[in-house]
């Protein structure tokens, strides 16, 4: 095969459609623009989740003078109560499941109430005496909280047992929801940029009809035949997935470690994360462009 009259053969093809390489470059790079954002979204989750549950805390909360819950029926809970839950957070039941744990009392959780919410008016009718004492743990593996719960949820002075994880699973759904409906609209402009490949690989392939049929008399192969097209298409795929690939790197390097890291204390993926990312793109471009064009000029070759 004279790859020099292929090559030929793709730069007369590019120029005489240009517009709708065009329309395939902007539509692959739109759809795998997406595609990358999603897939640094679920590593961003990854890495939220590794920060924030190895930090989650159960809490043990004890009952106030004014707490309902069916284990504060006597009140406030007592000295004795209190000392019967840390005896059992360090029993040998539950002492292999707990890194550590302190104890906060009703002026401490009022002093850290004011400071969390000093600029919102419930800061000016908190009173100590209606917050609970709390003991804080930190588990050595999150996820067995569930044991720590049973064992003191049904204790007297208790009013309840609370895994932070809940909270943040919560959350995690919410950004876990708006991935899925990234990737969801990723899928469709993917298949609307294979769609516009092959329209535009057949449009090229017709307005060269008479080219084609002089080839086809004068013995030339249908891979011969084929071949250009596959690679105007490759061509637009490769262009519109590297610009996608820079526009994650840029999205990675000027908003998210440019402006997020900086205002929020916890880790976020970085440009490392994003050049990840960026050969998985283009492949997906180029393969997506390859088998696009070359199941359009193959059906169009049959007909």
């Amino acid at each position: 095969m004279r790859f020099g009259l292929v090559l030929a053969e793709v730069g007369n093809g590019l120029r005489r459609n240009a517009s709708m390489v065009v329309s395939v470059v902007l539509v692959t790079f739109v759809s795998l623009t997406f595609v990358g954002t999603a897939a640094l979204l679920q590593l961003q989750i990854a890495q939220m989740k590794n920060y924030w549950y190895d930090r989650a805390q159960v809490a043990v909360y004890l009952c106030t003078s004014v707490s309902t819950a069916p284990g504060c029926t006597d009140g406030q809970a007592t000295d004795e109560q209190k000392a019967a839950v840390e005896a059992q957070l360090n029993s040998d039941t539950l002492k292999p499941f707990i890194d550590e744990y302190y104890f906060e009392d009703q002026q401490q959780a009022y002093e850290n109430f004011q400071k969390q919410f000093a600029d919102t008016p419930a800061a000016d009718y908190v009173t100590p005496e209606v917050l609970n004492e709390t003991f804080w743990v930190n588990l050595v593996d999150p996820s067995q909280s569930a044991v720590l719960v049973e064992s003191l949820a049904g204790m007297a002075g208790v009013e309840q047992v609370v895994d932070q994880r809940r909270y943040l699973d919560q959350i995690f759904d919410v950004l876990n929801v708006a991935s899925y409906t990234a990737v969801a609209i990723a899928a469709i402009m993917l298949v609307a940029a294979a769609l516009l490949i092959a329209t535009t690989i057949r449009l090229s392939a017709f307005s060269r009809r008479k080219e084609l049929g002089i080839m086809r008399l004068v013995g030339a192969s249908n891979r011969f035949i084929q071949t250009p097209f596959v690679l105007e298409g490759v061509f637009a795929g490769l262009i519109g997935s590297l610009l996608a690939g820079a526009a994650v790197v840029g999205i990675v390097q000027f908003f998210v470690q440019g402006y997020l890291a900086k205002s929020l204390s916890f880790t976020f993926v970085d440009l490392g994360d994003a050049l990840l990312v960026v050969p998985l793109l283009v492949g997906v471009g180029v393969l997506l462009a390859a088998v696009s064009a070359a199941i359009a000029i193959s059906r169009y070759l049959r007909v």
